[in-house]
């Protein structure tokens, strides 16, 4: 089976990348060659392009694929460009939208494939809306051949998928957990989070590759581990070592003070979601999310030992975390003074 990969060297990406070269894919990256790992697996090839360089379309004359993935397709500008390119080259196209298309706040926690879409909180998650609007209408209208895929919060060695911390620079959180500096935890610690291994994640997208049976269909591809925002903070300060001093502060007041935050939080990951896997383990029987947070932070943990030089921290970040503590903590001593 003959692949291309749009990206292909992102955290989630890299996995399928790995995957799909095991189980014996033909995998070609086509990426502009700025975040590329030191080795690829065995029998991964790299076209170093731009995706928007217009003579793009000349160096896939005559060529076609059996899958096609766009990892990097934030906007419906990017949906178009695709649609030229690959319109009669592939028999099978993947788009990775987003699980933060899904309603906000939704009607009910557990979230399927045919949950609504909307979120009035996060432009992102609405561009992805908007892009899985068009590819839908291409495929109803051309029979263009396209499946949507939404991830979750996923992440792999290199990440410490925590709320509020530097993407990157993860190791933030844990340099701020062995310095007994305080977390802060959106809410009151007790919503529920899903948080995916990449190389789990890889099972499910590499499994529908060519499936003709998946164009035109939808999957979300998640673990099956719901667990509050405050176990995910204490499974990760026992790998590190340390009990977490978490501070639990309102998303709305984060917000307020950190307006940046406002898609992330309100539209994302302050509210509760659990997903039904059912659909990809239909499609892909075999699919199972099989490494637990707990197991995957430590394997995570292990890699940024490894290396002190991996141990970066966004000291601007962390003083801005330091700062709203401060402010909810003398705001709220200033509040229940009044009450005394």
């Amino acid at each position: 089976m003959r692949v291309l990969f749009i990206g292909g060297t992102g955290i989630i990406s890299t996995a399928c990348t790995a995957l799909a070269a095991q189980r014996g894919m033909d995998v070609t990256l086509l990426t502009r060659g700025q975040r590329m790992p030191q080795q690829l697996p065995r029998g991964v090839e790299t076209m170093i392009a731009d995706v928007n360089d217009p003579a793009l379309t000349q160096k896939f004359e005559g060529q076609s694929f059996d899958a096609v993935v766009d990892w990097i397709a934030y906007t419906p500008a990017d949906i178009e460009r695709d649609l030229r390119l690959f319109r009669g080259r592939t028999r099978h196209f993947v788009f990775i939208s987003s699980t933060s298309a899904y309603q906000k706040p939704p009607t009910h926690y557990l979230l399927t494939e045919s949950t609504p879409l909307g979120n009035p909180f996060w432009e992102y998650a609405r561009n992805k809306i908007s892009c899985e609007e068009r590819l839908t209408q291409a495929y109803r209208d051309e029979d263009f051949p396209v499946t949507i895929v939404r991830p979750s919060l996923t992440y792999g060695e290199t990440s410490i998928p925590l709320v509020l911390n530097s993407w990157q620079k993860p190791y933030t959180a844990a340099d701020r957990m062995l310095r007994g500096q305080k977390m802060i935890v959106p809410g009151d610690g007790t919503s529920l989070w899903v948080v995916t291994h990449n190389t789990d994640f890889a099972k499910g997208l590499v499994g529908l590759l060519g499936q003709q049976q998946a164009v035109g269909e939808a999957f979300h591809i998640a673990s099956d581990e719901a667990l509050t925002w405050d176990r995910l903070f204490q499974i990760v300060g026992a790998a590190v070592g340390v009990e977490p001093k978490l501070v639990h502060i309102p998303s709305d007041f984060i917000a307020a003070c950190l307006p940046d935050k406002r898609g992330t939080l309100l539209g994302d990951k302050s509210v509760s979601v659990v997903f039904d896997n059912s659909k990809i383990k239909r499609f892909v029987p075999d699919y199972s999310a099989t490494t637990t947070f707990t197991a995957g932070i430590r394997q995570t943990l292990e890699w940024f030992n490894a290396d002190p030089a991996r141990k970066q921290v966004d000291q601007q970040l962390s003083a801005t975390m330091d700062k709203l503590v401060s402010a909810y903590e003398n705001g709220m001593s200033e509040a229940t003074s009044i009450f005394r």
